[in-house]
């Protein structure tokens, strides 16, 4: 199999982290081209256009982070990133929805809708021009502004988010946070709980990965 990557890019880390947390290694292939656009190749290869996408040994494609992470949890079940029980495992799936739609979701209206690159591409996997939105990047602000706070609550209560084990749900908070300092936000200082949090995740492999 191959997984056809974008290592700059965030939504394919969280599938790298997952990887490495798993201790698994995948024949990657990356799809960049300049200017933040994805190579002719891959895109005739996956008209979807968008990454990570992995590709089985008989041609058949899964696309999406999530999806892709799935499919590995039920292949190497240990250690469990998913969850451990049929509640942990709906904690885990609340958590990491969270963190992808407050959190990466909330950037990405301010990176697309502000970066020049992205002119006319303000839509992710849309071929046809799709105009930016300046609008979008106040309320992307306004987003993450209680995203954090409601993240620094939750860590708060529990060492990682939504369990006492690292699962898919770090992965995602951790690379919709570091994807935040591409539009110049960091975790804000009133956020201590966030902080801890953060820094203990910073030193685990998984995030270089």
């Amino acid at each position: 199999m191959k997984l056809y990557d974008w290592a700059a890019a965030p939504n394919p880390k969280r599938l790298r982290m997952f990887l490495v947390e798993k201790g698994l290694k995948v024949e990657t292939v990356q799809v960049a081209g300049d200017g933040f656009v994805l190579t002719p190749e891959y895109k005739a290869k996956y008209p979807q256009a968008m990454v990570p996408m992995l590709e089985l040994d008989d041609g058949r494609q899964i696309g999406e982070s999530i999806a892709i992470c799935r499919y590995f949890e039920e292949l190497h079940p240990n250690p469990p990133m998913l969850g451990r029980d049929p509640y942990e495992r709906a904690i885990v799936d609340m958590w990491e929805r969270r963190a992808f739609d407050q959190g990466m979701t909330a950037v990405a209206e301010m990176f697309r809708n502000s970066n020049p690159y992205f002119k006319d591409r303000g839509l992710a996997g849309f071929a046809n021009p799709v105009p930016q939105l300046p609008q979008l990047v106040d309320r992307g602000r306004a987003s993450l502004e209680k995203f954090f706070q409601r993240f620094d609550e939750q860590l708060g209560k529990s060492r990682f988010i939504a369990s006492d084990v690292f699962t898919l749900a770090d992965c995602t908070l951790y690379c919709s946070i570091e994807f935040a300092g591409w539009v110049s936000v960091s975790i804000p200082d009133d956020c201590k709980n966030i902080q801890r949090w953060w820094t203990e995740v910073s030193d685990r492999p998984s995030a270089k990965a």
